[in-house]
């Protein structure tokens, strides 16, 4: 678990604030236009709300697998499906189809949050103490990694003129430095390597 967000919600956030970086290296050629990138950009930070979601759904399901328990990740599932398709109708209108992407996203986080609740309920899982103090060094690093994303990703403009060359040289500065500088917070407020293989077992 601890993993996972260790790995994942900076993965989130660096996606939503380096998304036109991202987006316009790898696809602004031929016709794919500016109004494309900005659009896809739309969908991509959507998407991003619900990557945490996604990936704990995978990780919180086998622990019902595991006791040969199916129904209660399908219940979940079907009934994250509706809610999916609720939230579809409900944000369609006026975010068009970064509507859809948010519906998913939100549905996924839906669908963890209701495997975690059942796996609590159940006494699969019960936490480790340290959650407190570990959401709070998590939430200092990922500032920290946000805002020199944000300060360092430049203006969209310069993004959409600048030669494929230049673009890809410029992303892989600014991933280098966000993930140097978030793995450095870490360090700075006492994770160390053997933190991650210990807590991977948890």
């Amino acid at each position: 678990m601890r993993l996972t967000l260790l790995l994942a919600a900076p993965s989130a956030l660096a996606l939503a604030i380096i998304a036109v970086p991202l987006i316009s290296t790898l696809f602004h050629h031929g016709a794919f236009t500016a109004d494309d990138v900005f659009k896809t950009r739309d969908a991509l930070v959507a998407y991003s709300v619900g990557l945490l979601g996604l990936i704990l759904v995978k990780v919180l399901a086998p622990g019902f697998y595991a006791r040969q328990n199916v129904r209660t990740p399908v219940k979940i599932a079907l009934f994250t499906l509706f809610v999916t398709q609720v939230l579809n109708f409900s944000l369609i209108g006026w975010l068009k189809h970064a509507g859809l992407a948010l519906s998913i996203g939100l549905a996924a986080c839906l669908n963890a949050a209701l495997l975690y609740r059942g796996l609590r309920r159940h006494g699969i899982y019960s936490p480790q103490p340290g959650w407190p103090i570990f959401y709070a060094k998590l939430a200092v690093a990922m500032l920290v990694m946000g805002i020199t994303l944000w300060f360092t990703g430049g203006d969209a403009a310069d993004w959409l003129r600048w030669s494929l060359t230049e673009r890809l040289q410029r992303l892989a500065v600014i991933v280098i430095l966000g993930a140097a500088v978030y793995f450095a917070t870490l360090w700075a407020t006492g994770f160390r390597l053997r933190d991650f293989k210990r807590r991977a077992a948890e």
